[in-house]
């Protein structure tokens, strides 16, 4: 079955700046932003008649340097944006409008990356300074750090969690991602997985989080799969801990470092964002083997952007709807259908 991913719409969001990320909040109806301008910004789905996209707030007091990253809690009703200034601020919506709760800070450097725990009563941030920091958030919307993790050797890229539990994970330029849970009123590192060759820039799990793809300054895709203890395939596992194990590498097919990755939770298509400018989408082959699958190249548009793409991300309730941002400052929506 032949694919098509088709452009949408263009829009400058970060005039003379890098736009760094784009995330959709929990019902896929608003897309924030941030970039090198120091702002967040929130764009909202136009009127039939005005723009397709609209800007619908401007977040500009909260930090002092670049935003690297934003992410929504799983109510919408937060969003969290991190900085080059080493903090984190916690936004509040309001209708139309957000204000600043409370500034988050303790990272010694740069903050990479944000994510919520899909309780939402659990917040993780990321720093150049090596270390992942868990949060813990009250119902008076009150957060404490609760854990410090110093598992990396290196900056710490990029944090994400577990669709379905407290399982955290992460990527960094010391080229490994870890894996970590809760035990005894403390977060552990639970799992280290090795094999790619450069700084993992983006980690993110499928729909069930028995898998997890990852992405490489060295030009790989990594599908990697979780196995339980006493499984039949006979990989060893450490107690009741699960073990992952890389299943499939797709290599070849980007010229330059794999910045992001985004896998779809409705369709199960997989998007990256590459330094080539380029925009990919690939699809396991059906009927391959679960425990050693294929992977085809279903979609590839070679300049979807005139710069470095820096992030790719699907629409949580619309299939095939694809969000990509890039140094150039623009963000592209996009349409991945099935060809006629």
């Amino acid at each position: 079955m032949r694919r098509r991913l088709e452009l949408e719409l263009r829009f400058t969001a970060h005039p003379d700046s890098r736009a760094w990320f784009v995330a959709w909040n929990p019902t896929g109806t608003l897309l924030a932003s941030c970039g090198g301008d120091r702002a967040v910004r929130v764009w909202a789905r136009g009127s039939a008649e005005g723009p397709a996209w609209q800007l619908q707030c401007v977040l500009e007091d909260g930090h002092q340097r670049t935003v690297r990253k934003v992410a929504w809690s799983p109510c919408g009703a937060y969003l969290a944006s991190v900085s080059f200034d080493a903090t984190t601020c916690i936004w509040r919506k309001k209708e139309d409008a957000f204000e600043c709760l409370t500034t988050l800070e303790g990272h010694e450097n740069e903050v990479k990356s944000v994510a919520w725990a899909p309780t939402g009563n659990l917040l993780a941030t990321c720093s150049r300074d090596k270390s992942v920091w868990v949060w813990e958030v009250d119902e008076e919307d009150d957060y404490e750090c609760v854990s410090v993790l110093n598992a990396h050797t290196q900056d710490v890229k990029h944090v994400i969690w577990h669709p379905n539990g407290e399982l955290l994970a992460s990527g960094s330029y010391d080229n490994t991602i870890k894996l970590y849970k809760e035990e005894d009123d403390d977060w552990v590192c639970t799992n280290t997985l090795e094999g790619h060759e450069s700084t993992v820039w983006s980690i993110a799990f499928d729909k069930t989080g028995d898998h997890l793809v990852s992405c490489s300054d060295d030009k790989t895709v990594k599908i990697w799969k979780a196995y339980g203890p006493g499984n039949e395939q006979g990989v060893v596992c450490s107690g009741s801990d699960l073990s992952w194990k890389c299943i499939c590498t797709l290599s070849g097919f980007h010229s330059r470092t794999v910045y992001d990755i985004s896998w779809c939770h409705l369709t199960g298509a997989i998007a990256t964002a590459c330094g080539d400018d380029a925009v990919r989408i690939f699809e396991e082959d059906s009927g391959s083997d679960p425990h050693q699958p294929t992977f085809s190249l279903t979609a590839y548009i070679p300049k979807a952007h005139t710069q470095d793409i820096n992030c790719v991300a699907w629409n949580p309730k619309q299939a095939g709807l694809l969000a990509s941002c890039s140094d150039d400052g623009d963000i592209s929506i996009w349409r991945y259908e099935i060809e006629d």
